[in-house]
This record gives structure tokens, sequence and C-alpha cells, in this order.
């Protein structure tokens, strides 16, 4: 079994890349003065993020393939290289990214040789788990909602939820929980959103497809900005040579809004520095694709054995 079995859902990921609109521009806020950031965008990439230009980013496969086309049945197996953009039959995170506490780098070594003797890990994206910020990013749908208090994000595939509430303060204390306590405000043409909170607490407590961990240091601000082609064609470029484009490439041939997010994500308790990366967005359809569920299953998907669901030695009532 390889680590294409990762990719469920891949039916509605390439629907979802397939029904682009070129053509789309992103919808007018109530305000002339606010950016108008609303519409649905996707980022048909995987992993998903796209390293800086410079300066500590996050962590890379060390194992690479080709650039392929995708298919209805998931992803077609890749030989296992150095050369290449990320592999996603084999995720081998770079251990040695010096980002990395030494504890860090550890677990992200450990799930690295899992995968190299051909084992499919658990993560929160295939054992339906609300998935943490930047986690959450491994969704390649996203829909953008502008309110007068709030600004409410959509995912695409299993129809996660985030709320950033406008010009408000995180509480103190935080009450750690699945997706952090997010605030937002706009500057200039930008819509930045503060994420602290989020609970490390958790199985599968990880930032991305490699087991990079967190703990309850993690803060991550996210930079939301309407960019045109020129202002973003040295991220496209960088995407193209790191990631798998499922979908083919939607980018380098776009020349309407892109909506570009810039991360700076920190954490004391897992990184030695904070670290950056963007995911720049083209506008898709005006509507999240059909319905699809994420559910608990008795059942693994990739193995056929027991899944790892809850359990209890006595009714609760």
């Amino acid at each position: 079994m390889t680590m294409r079995r990762n990719l469920i859902l891949f039916v509605t990921f390439a629907s979802a890349a397939a029904t682009l609109v070129p053509a789309q521009s992103a919808s007018a806020a109530d305000s002339g003065s606010i950016p108008g950031l609303s519409g649905v965008w996707s980022h048909p990439a995987l992993p998903w993020f796209e390293p800086p230009a410079s300066g500590p980013g996050p962590v890379l496969n060390k194992s690479r393939g080709e650039q392929r086309p995708g298919g209805i049945s998931g992803s077609p197996a890749s030989i296992p290289s150095t050369v290449g953009v990320s592999n996603y039959d084999q995720l081998v995170g770079d251990y040695s990214n010096p980002i990395l506490q030494p504890w860090a780098a550890e677990v992200v070594k450990k799930y690295g040789d899992i995968s190299l003797a051909g084992i499919t890990y658990p993560n929160p994206g295939n054992q339906c788990q609300p998935r943490p910020v930047p986690f959450i990013f491994k969704h390649n749908v996203i829909e953008v909602i502008q309110q007068a208090d709030k600004v409410t994000l959509l995912y695409g595939e299993d129809h996660e939820v985030r709320r950033a509430h406008l010009n408000a303060n995180h509480p103190t204390p935080v009450a750690p929980s699945w997706y952090g306590d997010s605030v937002g405000r706009y500057e200039g043409d930008t819509l930045v959103v503060d994420t602290v909170g989020i609970n490390p607490d958790r199985k599968y407590a990880m930032v991305d497809l490699f087991g990079t961990p967190y703990t309850k240091a993690l803060h991550v601000v996210e930079r939301y900005r309407l960019r045109d082609y020129d202002d973003v064609k040295d991220a496209i470029e960088r995407n193209i040579k790191e990631n798998w484009l499922f979908g083919g490439d939607v980018f380098s041939k776009f020349r309407g809004k892109f909506l570009q997010l810039h991360l700076t994500i920190e954490d004391t308790g897992a990184f030695t520095t904070p670290w950056t990366a963007t995911l720049t967005y083209v506008p898709a359809r005006e509507q999240l694709f059909a319905e699809t569920v994420c559910a608990e299953n008795r059942s693994q998907y990739y193995y056929n054995n027991e899944a790892d669901v809850p359990t209890a030695s006595k009714p609760d009532f």
C-alpha cells in the first residue's frame, strides 16, 4: 500500500480544481475601504506550503518525485527520487530543518521512518479529526465570507469552519480548542487573522503532513491580500517547484486577481525561530462543491483494520 491512500476524497479535490473559473473576480466588500476578499478560492497543490524566497521556512519533503497529473483513483505511484517535487506517495519530512527544536526533529524523523517502511501513518486528515491551523490548509478550497463583525472561513471537503472576530482581543486566559481563538483586523488592503490557543492535547497534533508537532505556544498570523500575477509570480514558481499540482498548473496562465495568504508561524515550545510560507489561490466556482462527509469509520480505509475511533469501558448512560 503506497502513501497515495493519504489522498482520501481525491475525486472531490480534482472536481474542484477542474471547475476553476479564470474570469471570476472577487466580490466587493460592503465598504470601499475594505478589500473585497469574499469568494471561493482554490489552491490545488499538495502538500500545500509555498516556501519563502528567503529566511526560515516550513519542513519540506526529502522524498521527491515527478510532477504528474492526478486521476480518479488518487495519486499515481511515483518512484522515490532525490529530485523533482514533493513525493506525495512518501512523506519524509526534512528533520534537519533548523526551525525544529531537537525533540520536534525526532518526531518528524519518526514519522519519516514509518513512511519509508511503506506504512501510512495517521494524521488529522485521514482520521477525520478537526484540523488545526495550519494543517487545515490541506483543504485546497476555501470560501471567505466577509461580515461587519467577523470573517468566516469555510473549507471544502468536510465543511470545517473558522470565525475571526474583527477588532477584538483574545480572551485572557484563552481556553484551548480545536481551531484556537482567532481575531481579525484590516490593515489597508490586507486582512490579518491572529490565532492562539490551538489545543495540542489531542491525537495527531501536527501542523503538516510530516508530523511536525506543536505546543500550546503555537501562534499563527495569516495575512490575506488580493494580488496581480506579477506580484505572485515568484510564489507560483516556488509552488510548482515544490508541490504536487494534482489538478495541473492552474496558476501560470491566470491573469485575474489572486488571493495570496502569507503565514507567519511561531511556537517557542517546538520551533527555534518564527518561520513563514505562502499559499496562492485562484478563483473557483461561486459556491462550494457538493457535500461530502469525512466520518469516523470502524474500518481503516487504507488497511481494512479496526480504526482508531473513541471507545469506552462502559456506556455513558
